[in-house]
Parts: structure tokens; C-alpha cells; sequence
């Protein structure tokens, strides 16, 4: 059973593999090869470096001019009827369910009638009484989900006809209080044995990807785990962005990826094909402000497969440089563009506390594109530290059954100011005997990390990361106060080098900024926090020497207790934010090594900056 989702829905939240709850049931959000665009306009993102790093990660081997394309969701705009209409479908999921008529036990428990939906009538009510989809799936690791063989779990491999009834045995909704009966041979199940890892109580996963509507070609021997359809942990979108940095040759070039196929660019041979081209409307149109010359070079470019410079290097290096090389004196504003930045006087800034800055700078203006190339269930996977996405691996599940041709993307436009910290500050703090000490106390908790979460991020993303990264968080919470964003509105960008050392190296630099598909992320609020930064840093190195739970929290050792093993001194009371706002899903975090806690293991930034 199908159903038609109109609206476009934000990636994050509704992508494919997403389970969404509806009205009247659940669905499964469907791959990309069931959306449904309109067979007029043209609905399509250009952002050259995103579309670049997501081809050379997705379509390995491959020409280079075969760009996989960014596509906004389908618009939910009613002037598309009819065999026009723009829609997300959505599949049933899961196809269990529990009748709303309750039954008491001469216990006075809670009993109500399991059955499939091949039991329903056409109203989708089981003998006259309404019924809601069951809350329990199965998953596993690689993404797959499906559900649970509620048979099989009560009986094993024994066969039994009998009725499946779910039985309440308290009022707390735990699963120790969920029971599965069968009224036949009389067997029970608490729920609270689908949670054990041994024994495989659900059983192999056996590949199904109902949001493919197939299953894996590959096969899968994963032991299933138990999913609660409306948790959190039921779908971590696989997401890359970029900020857009004005470039001409790039956007040149994206343009002629974009017409290469369509308009046969792989046959121009001369350059006075390219002025015949040229005198079609919608191509005088899109290459305005190009010489037939400049054009040719670019089919030229895009015909010999090498990739263009700025697509070599990772995505926060190209960010980075653009930040940092800001200057008041040379900016001049676009009221169409999308990147206007200007440099605040260090007049305007220059304290005891921000003694740690080198530069400031206010972005007035910003866009962020941002994509989905698959997705996870139980655990997110994060990008690495210079920004660019790390190989897909199995726990990454597809979004279309075979290569994809377009993945879904969305724009941001937003405020933000920017932080350029002092590289030879954090050089020097970095040499210091008590943060080499406290960094091999963060690299066992990531050890530990990596023994019980294979295939995450192998690299420990380093101790300026969690530094840079621990200032943010307490940057986000002070300016929240007075900027007029929530602070789960606001998001950041930590820059440090690469953990090899091989990329970005002396670039320090923390983004904070806000990001809406529409205007309501430039209200200037944000920008007008960066000229008071002074007060931002003072109370946020002020909020990092005492927190609620202490001493607990500031006596936390990540290599020795297992509850967070990724951060040391952090906690909700502290250091921890949304995770929508946050790079590392609140991980890579410790407020010991920005100043001195109740522990005072000796590692504070603050006091070491020379």
C-alpha cells in the first residue's frame, strides 16, 4: 500500500528510510526513485563543490562530467495537479498493528488483539474497532528495518496458529511491562527480551529495504535489534554541506556539468559551435556574462575529467581561506548575493579576553547547501574533520536501489561571525606537558569508543578540535541570550587541521551561524553579537570553570567510565546543545581544556596563552 506525501520536507528530518508518523498510521518514507517532480520548470540546486565531493564519493571511477546532481524536494505549490502533481511517497511501515479495543485479564491487565494489516477491512479497522500501527520494529546495523516475526518471537521455531494479544502489565509504558501472548498454547514474551544482544531474539536480518521496496542485492546475516518506530535512533540522516563561496570559474564549469547531457556539450569541437549554442535563449541566459571563449575552455576542462582546484581541497579549507581573508576596506554588498562578510576593526574588539583571537569577522550574509547521501539507523556517522564526507561503508544505507543520478539538497541562508584564533597560541598551548597528558586521556576514551562503534571516524579529530569545539558550544549558549535565535536555531563550523596533519594546517577558526530556507535566518541579530564578542568570551570562559553537576562532571575520565567515553568534563548542564546545531552530535567535548574546573587538571587554553 502506497501513499502520496505532498510538501517539501526538510532532509534532516524527512529523507528517504525516514518513518513518519501520520493522522491515521505510519508510513516509511520512499527512495528517490518514487518522488515525483513536475514535468514543468526546473528544480535543481548549483553548488559545483558539493556536487563534486558527492560525484567523487558516490560514483568512484566514473567520468567526472556525470556530476550527480543536487535537487530541492518536490514543491508543494497546488498549481501542480493532476499527472503533474509533485509528491514524496510513502510505504505503509510497519504492517502489524494493535485493535484499540482493550480487553481486561482476570489480573486486570491491559490486553488488546495483535494482527497484520491483511486482517483489516477496507476502512482499516479490525471487526469494527480502529487499530494503530505497532510501535516495535526490527533493524539492524546496515540500515535495513522490517517487521518483527511476532510469531517466531513468541514460539521460536515451534509452528503455532494462535491469536497474538499485547498485554499491558503496568502503567508505565517500560518495556519489562509489554507482554505478547498467545491465547492458543498459552506461550509469552516480555518486550524487555528483544533488547538482549544474545541470542538473536529477533533474529537475521535478511535484507529487506522497504523503503526500496526490495531488499539488498548483497544479502545480510546482521542480528536484527529492536527499533521504536518514534525514537531518535531510528534514522541519522548521512548529510555533506558547503558554504557557498563566490567562485566564476567553478559556477562556469557546474553550468556546463549542468547542460552537458541535455544540450549534447560533449560534441562541441570548435569555438564557433559554442556561438551557435549561445543563441538559444535559455542558454544565452544561463552563461551571461561568458565569452564563447571562456565557455569552450570549460567544456574543454570538464571533457579532460580533471577536476578543478578548488574541488581538490576539503570543503573547510575553501571556507576557511575566504573567512579569513576578509577586509573591511574592500567589502562592497550584493543585495542579490549570497556571501557578503566584512572584517570588524580590531579596535572594535581587542581585550585581555580575546587576547586568543587574531580576527573577527561578520558575515552578513551567507548560503548553505546541504545534502543527504544516505543514512544509518542506531548510530550517526559524522564527517571528517576538514569537512569533506568519509567512505561509505556498510552502515550506510542507499537512497535509490542502483547509482543515483541526484541526490536530495536544500539552501540555508543565513548570519553568522566568524572567529579566527591565534595559531601560535594554540601551537604553544598544545606543547604543554599537562594537555599532552590530558590528550592521551581523550584518545583512550576514543579508543574505547571505536571498540564498541565499528566503522566510525578512525582518526582522533585532535585536542584543538575539542578546544575550538568547547568554546563554540559555550559561545552558542551565551549568544543565545541576546541575539534573538533560539539556541537550537544557531549552528557552527570548527576548523582545525586535518588529524594527519596533511590539510588546513595554522587554520583555527570557529562559524557560528543561523541558516533558514527562507529570510527569517538574517535578522542581524547574530552579526550584532560579534561586535560585542569581547562580552561573549568572558562569560564563556566564565561558564566553563563551574557546572551543576560537578564534581561529577568536571572528574569524568573518558578512558575509564563508559557513559561518554568521546568527551571529558561535559554534561547537559555544561557543555552539551542540540544536536541539530552541533558537528559531532555532542561529542569531542571538554571544558577542562578551556579553563580551570574543580579538577584543575592543569590543561586550561586561557591561562596559557601567551
Amino acid at each position: 500500500m502506497e501513499n502520496q506525501l505532498r510538501g517539501s520536507q526538510l532532509i534532516n528530518t524527512y529523507g528517504p528510510g525516514a518513518m513518519v508518523e501520520l493522522p491515521s498510521k505510519s508510513i516509511l518514507i520512499a527512495g528517490l526513485d518514487h518522488w515525483k517532480y513536475p514535468q514543468t520548470g526546473e528544480f535543481k540546486i548549483s553548488e559545483p563543490r558539493l556536487e563534486a565531493k558527492i560525484t567523487q564519493l558516490l560514483h568512484r571511477g566514473r567520468p567526472t562530467h556525470q556530476t550527480i546532481q543536487l535537487r530541492p524536494p518536490p514543491p508543494a505549490s497546488d498549481q501542480h495537479q493532476g499527472a503533474d502533481a509533485a509528491f514524496i511517497k510513502g510505504f505503509e511501515f510497519p504492517l502489524w498493528f494493535v485493535s484499540q479495543h482493550a480487553v481486561s485479564t482476570p489480573e486486570k491487565y491491559r490486553r488488546r488483539r495483535l494482527v497484520k494489516s491483511v486482517a483489516l477491512d477496507g476502512r482499516s479497522r479490525f471487526e469494527n474497532h480502529p487499530v494503530v500501527s505497532m510501535r516495535f520494529v526490527r533493524g539492524c546495523i546496515r540500515g535495513h528495518c522490517g517487521d518483527i516475526q511476532w510469531h517466531r518471537f513468541v514460539h521460536g521455531e515451534e509452528p503455532c496458529p494462535g491469536e497474538l494479544w499485547v498485554e499491558e502489565r503496568g502503567t508505565s509504558g517500560d518495556l519489562s511491562d509489554v507482554w505478547v501472548i498467545c491465547t492458543q498454547c498459552g506461550r509469552v514474551r516480555c518486550m524487555r527480551d528483544a533488547t538482549q544482544r544474545e541470542g538473536t531474539p529477533l533474529g537475521k536480518c535478511n535484507g529487506a529495504r522497504p523503503w526500496l521496496n526490495d531488499r539488498d542485492p548483497a544479502g545480510c546475516s546482521e542480528p536484527n535489534r529492536l527499533l521504536v518506530r518514534s525514537a531518535s535512533n531510528s534514522f541519522f540522516p548521512r548529510t555533506v554541506s558547503v558554504i557557498s563561496i563566490p567562485d566564476r570559474g567553478e559556477w562556469l564549469l557546474g553550468r556546463v556539468r549542468h547542460f552537458w547531457e541535455s544540450e549534447n556539450l560533449q560534441a562541441v569541437e570548435n569555438e564557433p559551435l559554442v556561438v551557435f549554442l549561445l543563441g538559444k535563449p535559455h542558454l544565452k541566459s544561463a552563461f551571461e556574462g561568458f565569452t564563447p571563449a571562456e565557455v569552450f575552455t570549460a567544456i574543454q576542462e570538464v571533457r579532460s575529467g580533471r577536476p578543478a582546484a578548488s574541488t581538490l581541497k576539503p570543503i573547510k579549507e575553501v571556507e576557511f581561506e575566504a573567512l579569513s581573508s576578509a577586509h573591511a576596506e574592500q567589502a562592497s554588498d550584493d543585495p542579490n548575493g549570497d556571501f557578503f562578510v566584512r572584517e570588524l576593526p580590531e579596535t572594535a574588539w581587542r581585550s585581555a579576553e580575546t587576547e586568543t583571537l587574531q580576527k573577527v569577522v561578520l558575515v552578513h550574509r551567507l548560503k548553505e547547501v546541504q545534502a543527504q547521501i544516505g543514512f544509518t539507523r542506531f548510530e550517526p556517522i559524522s564527517n571528517s574533520v576538514t569537512g569533506d564526507p568519509l567512505d561509505l561503508d556498510v552502515k550506510t544505507a542507499p537512497l535509490t536501489a542502483g547509482a543515483p543520478k541526484w541526490v536530495p539538497a536544500i539552501e540555508n541562508r543565513g548570519e553568522g561571525v566568524f572567529l579566527q584564533f591565534r595559531a601560535e597560541a594554540i601551537q604553544h598551548w598544545l606543547e604543554l606537558e599537562a594537555v599532552q597528558a590530558r590528550q592521551a586521556l581523550l584518545q583512550k576514551g576514543h579508543k574505547l569508543w571505536l571498540e564498541e562503534h565499528p566503522g566510525s571516524d578512525p582518526d582522533f579529530p585532535g585536542l584543538a578540535y575539542y578546544l575550538l569545539h568547547s568554546i563554540s558550544h559555550l559561545l552558542i549558549q551565551s549568544i543565545a541570550l541576546e541575539c534573538g535565535y533560539p539556541a537550537s536555531s544557531l549552528r557552527e563550523r570548527i576548523y582545525v587541521p586535518a588529524a594527519d596533519g596533511s590539510a588546513m594546517a595554522g587554520c583555527y577558526g570557529i562559524l557560528l551561524f543561523t541558516g533558514s530556507t527562507d529570510a527569517h535566518g538574517t535578522l542581524g541579530g547574530l552579526v550584532q553579537t560579534g561586535r560585542d564578542i569581547r562580552k561573549h568570551l568572558s562569560r564563556s570562559f566564565s561558564m566553563a570553570r563551574l557546572c551543576s553537576n560537578d564534581p561529577v562532571c568536571a572528574t569524568h575520565r573518558p578512558g575509564q567510565h563508559t557513559l561518554n567515553p568521546l568527551s571529558g568534563a561535559a554534561c547537559h548542564s555544561c557543555l552539551f546543545i542540540s544536536e541539530t546545531s552541533c558537528e559531532r552530535f555532542n561529542g569531542c567535548l571538554d571544558r577542562a581544556l578551556v579553563a580551570a574546573t574543580i579538577d584543575h587538571p592543569g590543561c586550561e587554553y586561557i591561562r596559557s596563552v601567551p
